[in-house]
């Protein structure tokens, strides 16, 4: 079985780690990073089939890994938006930098695994719920 690489872009160590456990469980293999910068080094080096990707983070927020994976041509690798903020503004530029799923705070395990089961299946609707 080809095991799907998932990048975690998450500056808040805890939460980081709780994805990471999460999702090891459900099979997926897993790549970190803590910044906006490590972040794109990361989607480089690793070409993870899926990006899990915080807004607010040191080094630059995630609508500028957005656009930075979009010149590196890494866009065409969905993008689920796991994010502390309110949609408000922040849902419509996620949606026009190419993001797959937008989720708030504290998220439900099975609506984020039911989230990246979608996303890795080519699914785009933001709303992972409605699927």
């Amino acid at each position: 079985m080809n095991q799907k690489k998932i990048l975690i872009v998450e500056d808040d160590q805890d939460m980081r780690q709780g994805l990471q456990i999460r999702l090891r469980s459900l099979g997926y293999s897993i790549a970190i990073a803590a910044d906006a910068i490590a972040a794109v080094a990361a989607a480089q080096r690793e070409r993870p089939d899926l990006v899990l990707l915080d807004l607010g983070l040191p080094g630059g927020d995630g609508f500028l890994v957005m656009e930075r994976l979009r010149a590196l041509l890494l866009l065409a690798t969905p993008v689920i938006v796991l994010t502390g903020r309110s949609p408000d503004g922040n849902l419509e530029r996620a949606r026009q930098l190419g993001a797959t799923v937008f989720l708030q705070k504290p998220v439900d395990n099975d609506v984020l695994a039911n989230a990246v089961r979608l996303s890795l299946k080519g699914w785009s609707g933001l709303n992972p719920k409605a699927a």
